[in-house]
């Protein structure tokens, strides 16, 4: 085999979609590595390579193990004490700030509440929580039994291993078509004339151990038959069982019975205790096996591919070796079949072969009883889904199918991930070791990811509108997220706004990304679903019980919530009270045409030219105010300590002072809100030829033919959207009608597709950065922002004001072109998108299998918006 597998291939394609980039001057990613980062994105690359027949020995089928994470920091933790007692002065106080940053917050932990313990916690014990795959599951614990599938697809004459969502793998589609979050799910994953279903089930039967009991049904179609290469026409299929401890598993059976299961393997687990994988099917099936010794669970792929590969070399057969290394920890089963074919696979815990009642649970879950229970599981689905989002009379069916996806692809990019994220040590300093980070503590994850093939780990600003949908699906999963994320607050109030917790995660990330900055914040997102649980209280929108269990976590969150909004009031303020700055733009920078912001969500929309401290971002001012919005209802809710309830009250008040936001950020005469600071617009990127020793280069260095001065920057656009998004503006306000008038207009804002997200008039629009780095803010139609839109439509509509109407008809076609644009995406391409083309008949673009805040265009389709308005 070839090195599809190493991590020298996969980095680029990671680096030119990753998301967290230091803005630090020091810390920016050179224009070389962009452009390879660009390159390779182009040539697709993919994390395997094609199965070729090389020689191959058997002594590399084993892989080092790392070394364990506790042990490392212990290492760090002991090395810093030396460190530090050899530094004064105010390097040593900026040491002791450095150690801050890794201490967890003084506070009750979120998930010590007693309503995610007992039955709630043994109910999500297992899942399909590892997203990165295209089917694994796991369970909600740091060191798990873990499954999951592959299968070596066709391709071009050439075969290769499918594991990792990759885009480079060119599926035609992929993703769920059912899922309820706890204990089903339906996926489609159709691969170059291969066609699989994978159905999830689990269950809490009499005899289970902790967590119960799951299934997995494999049903594989093929168009292959019309294939003369016998090999061509049989479909190879591995599943696979590892233990993360290492603990030892027992290999069983691999001689397929048409009387009856086969046993697999077993062993133990010390959560759930003895265990058995079972495998039934009526199909004529051929079964090869392959036992590993690794704790590397993210080079499972290499591991198979290259036994795969060794053994094809010395019998011409794409078979496993059926040779298992002494005490194996990772168990491989390839199934050969012939197509159509239909194949049953059966977790049982806290089982062993003499129980009395195994073979009545595997019956249970296999063959016609789970053929049944699948089906009733799908229709429950669906009945819940249009119970809940009760869209039967708003659209049609072709739309409801594509809503029920967008719902199942987000519950089913719910991960469960376990590690430290590593902190950036500041400027100057360095470990003994050479390292530049110190590592947070170990910390849980249960988080919706936003792709499962580019972005398959936690984002703090998308979670926020993850959980707009999932709270109103199942609060309790939802909750359960939240709590999660609040957890990972430490002492200063900060939250790493990129989690990369575990090997897995770690591997789809290159390490010049990795690093988090305790200075950069992220959009507090969490705040739009924080405030819709309390207001739905309020509303009584929930059962008894519901209700109590939400009061119970707002009541723990509060002290949190306040740390996090007190960091944010410390650390991004601007120079004048009551103002605010995306804090860690490069104010140095020669490179780019329009320094990023990355720490706004929003990248590369356009800011001030030239960054300082005098500079003011109206979309962080808006968070801002929902924020002290939303822990001031909790306050009074709850009958919190009155003087900071007072508090928040004041500064809300402040915050929503239509004059004083007016004056810091109005054009009056166009009407728009606008950032301010040190502005120039006669920038531009130009070919410089720079001298490098005895050397010339060509470089593109930014070029300003005008001094900069403290401005409104005249960009129309997203940010200049806030105020409106956030209900900010009076209804009977001329403002008002400025808004309208931005939103509806051609030229700036409206297309067919949704609302772009910078104006067509901007001289920065759809302009590359560098010249390696494309507009990503600068022009394309994002889900999440147009649905911020909707949902000041759908306000303004409703209020007694001049505009009243106007704000009806707009929110009306702009509804209607998201959903008929996103809809039709997704029936031409299978797929959801990360963002759409204003340009190209509104083409997806960017991340495929897109579908965190994409998947809004169910609660668009259900006409249900945040609470954003006092």
């Amino acid at each position: 085999m070839t090195g599809g597998g190493s991590s020298s291939t996969r980095r680029p394609a990671a680096a030119a979609r990753s998301r967290e980039r230091s803005s630090d001057a020091s810390e920016q990613e050179p224009d070389a590595r962009r452009a390879a980062a660009a390159a390779a994105r182009r040539r697709g690359r993919g994390d395997h390579g094609p199965l070729r027949l090389m020689d191959i020995r058997l002594r590399t089928l084993a892989l080092l193990g790392i070394a364990s994470l506790a042990l490392v920091s212990a290492a760090f933790v002991a090395c810093t004490g030396r460190w530090w007692d050899e530094v004064e002065g105010e390097g040593a106080a900026t040491l002791r700030t450095v150690v801050r940053s890794v201490t967890p917050l003084s506070a009750p932990r979120m998930m010590d509440l007693p309503q995610f313990q007992g039955d709630h916690k043994e109910s999500l014990y297992w899942g399909t929580y590892r997203p990165n795959v295209y089917l694994g599951i796991r369970s909600r614990t740091p060191l798990s039994l873990i499954a999951g599938l592959m299968w070596i697809g066709l391709k071009n004459g050439q075969y290769f291993l499918r594991h990792v969502c990759q885009d480079s793998d060119e599926l035609s589609t992929y993703g769920w078509t059912a899922h309820n979050g706890r204990d089903y799910g339906r996926q489609v994953l159709v691969d170059h004339g291969l066609s699989l279903t994978t159905s999830f089930l689990k269950e809490k039967g009499e005899g289970s151990g902790y967590g119960g009991d799951w299934a997995v049904r494999l049903d594989a179609n093929s168009e292959r038959s019309s294939l003369s290469d016998a090999q061509g026409s049989t479909t190879h299929l591995f599943f696979y069982i590892a233990d993360e401890s290492g603990k030892s598993i027992t290999m069983g059976s691999h001689i397929p019975s048409s009387r009856g299961p086969v046993l697999l393997a077993s062993g133990s687990h010390e959560e759930i205790g003895d265990w058995e994988l079972y495998l039934r099917s009526e199909d004529n099936l051929e079964i090869h096996r392959a036992g590993f010794k690794s704790t590397s669970m993210h080079n499972l792929s290499d591991l198979v591919q290259q036994a795969v590969a060794t053994n094809a070399m010395q019998t011409g057969n794409l078979n496993l070796p059926d040779i298992t290394e002494d005490s194996s920890n990772i168990m491989t089963y390839q199934v050969s079949i012939k197509t159509p074919a239909q194949i049953d696979l059966v977790f049982l815990s806290g089982s062993s072969s003499n129980n009395p009642m195994v073979e009545e649970r595997i019956i249970k879950l296999t063959g016609p009883m789970l053929s049944a229970r699948l089906e009733s599981k799908q229709k429950e689905f669906e009945e819940r889904y249009d119970h809940i989002f009760n869209v039967n009379n708003k659209i049609d069916s072709k739309e409801l199918s594509v809503g029920r996806a967008a719902l199942s692809n987000l519950l089913g990019g719910v991960g469960y991930f376990y590690g430290q994220s590593k902190i950036a040590l500041p400027k100057g300093f360095t470990q003994k070791n050479g390292d530049k980070y110190i590592p947070y503590w170990s910390a849980a994850l249960y988080t919706a990811v936003p792709s499962r093939s580019f972005f398959p780990r936690g984002f703090l600003w998308d979670e926020g509108f993850h959980q707009l949908v999932i709270w109103r699906w199942d609060v309790h999963i939802s909750m359960d997220i939240i709590g999660h994320w609040l957890d990972l607050l430490n002492s200063d109030g900060w939250i790493p706004r990129e989690q990369i917790l575990g090997a897995e995660a770690l591997s789809k990330v290159p390490e010049e990304f990795v690093l988090q900055y305790p200075s950069n914040g992220n959009p507090p997102t969490l705040f739009l679903a924080i405030r819709d649980l309390a207001s739905g209280i309020r509303a009584k929108q929930f059962s008894d019980d519901e209700a109590e269990k939400i009061s119970s976590f707002l009541e723990r969150a509060h002290i949190r919530l306040n740390s996090w909004f007190q960091w944010f009031n410390g650390t991004q303020s601007g120079k004048y009270e009551g103002t605010f700055y995306w804090h860690g733009r490069d104010n140095m920078t020669t490179r780019e045409l329009n320094p990023k912001t990355l720490t706004s969500g929003l990248d590369d929309y356009p800011r001030a030219s030239h960054p300082n401290d005098e500079e003011r971002h109206v979309d962080l001012r808006c968070w801002m105010l929902l924020a002290t919005n939303c822990i001031s209802s909790i306050s009074e809710f709850l009958k919190m300590d009155s003087a900071l309830e007072k508090d928040y009250y004041k500064m809300s008040n402040q915050l929503s002072d239509f004059e004083t936001l007016n004056k810091l950020h109005l054009d009056d005469k166009i009407g728009a809100y606008f950032d301010y600071g040190n502005h120039t617009e006669k920038v531009r990127l130009r070919w410089y030829d720079v001298q490098d020793k005895d050397t010339v280069r060509r470089e593109l260095l930014r070029e300003t033919l005008q001094p900069p001065q403290l401005q409104l920057v005249p960009h129309v656009g997203y940010v200049s959207l806030f105020p409106f998004m956030m209900g900010a503006i009076p209804p009977e306000s001329w403002v008002l009608e400025k808004q309208l008038d931005l939103i509806s207009n051609t030229s700036m804002l409206w297309t067919d597709y949704g609302l772009r997200s910078l104006s067509r008039t901007s001289s920065i629009y759809m302009k590359h950065n560098t010249e390696h780095d494309p507009p990503y803010w600068r022009g394309a139609i994002w889900i999440n922002m147009n649905y911020m839109t909707l949902s000041a439509l759908h306000h303004y509509a409703h209020e007694d004001g001049p505009y009243k109407g106007r704000a009806g008809e707009l929110y009306e076609k702009l509804r209607s072109n998201l959903i008929r644009n996103i809809v039709q995406n997704y029936h031409e391409t299978g797929f959801f998108w990360e963002n759409y083309d204003q340009k190209n008949k509104g083409k997806g673009k960017g991340a495929r299998s897109f579908t965190g805040w994409t998947s809004l265009v169910v609660l668009i389709m259900a006409e249900s918006y945040p609470t954003l308005h006092r």
